[in-house]
C-alpha cells in the first residue's frame, strides 16, 4: 500500500469513528425535541458527568469537522489529481464534486465550533445558542461524513 492510500485508509477509520463518537454523544447530551435553555447549560457546567459530556460534544464536534476538511477533503482531492489550496478553495471544490453540501455551510459550523470552545468559559447563554446550532449542524455534518467516506473508500481501491 503506497503512503497516500495509507493516510486515506487512516482517515477513513478515523472519521468513521469520530461520526459515531459525535452522535453517540448528541443523544446522551441533548433531550430530543427540548431547546438548550441557559439554565440547562449552567447545571450541565455545574455537573461533572453532564459538562464532561457537554466537553465531549464540543471537542468531537471539532475534531470531525478538523479531521474531514482539513486532513480527508485534502487528501481526497490529491488522490483525484487536484491541486490543493486554500481550506476556503478546497472547500468550494469538495462542493463542486458534491462531497460536501455547502462550502458557506463549512464555514459557519467552524464558526460556531470556535464559539462553543470560547463562550464555554464566559457566557451560558450564547452557549446555549452555539450549542443548540450545534446540535443542528450533527446530521448535515454526519451525512457529509458519510460522503467523504464512501468517495474516499471509491477511490482508494480504484
Amino acid at each position: 500500500m503506497t503512503p497516500n492510500a495509507e493516510r486515506i485508509h487512516f482517515l477513513i477509520r478515523v472519521a468513521v469513528k469520530e461520526r459515531r463518537l459525535l452522535n453517540e454523544t448528541t443523544g446522551r447530551l441533548f433531550l430530543e425535541n427540548q431547546p438548550v435553555t441557559e439554565v440547562q447549560v449552567r447545571q450541565w457546567i455545574a455537573d461533572t458527568e453532564k459538562a464532561e459530556r457537554l466537553d465531549a460534544f464540543v471537542a468531537r464536534f471539532g475534531r470531525l469537522q478538523d479531521t474531514l476538511g482539513d486532513k480527508l477533503i485534502p487528501a481526497l482531492l490529491s488522490l483525484s489529481g487536484e491541486n490543493i489550496g486554500p481550506a476556503m478553495d478546497n472547500l468550494d471544490k469538495a462542493e463542486r464534486f458534491g462531497w460536501i453540501e455547502s462550502a458557506e455551510d463549512w464555514q459557519t459550523y467552524r464558526k460556531l465550533r470556535n464559539q462553543m470552545v470560547h463562550e464555554y468559559i464566559e457566557d451560558p447563554r450564547v452557549l446555549a445558542d452555539a450549542l443548540e446550532a450545534g446540535r443542528s449542524f450533527v446530521e448535515p455534518l454526519s451525512r457529509m461524513a458519510e460522503i467523504l467516506v464512501a468517495e474516499a473508500q471509491s477511490r482508494s481501491h480504484s
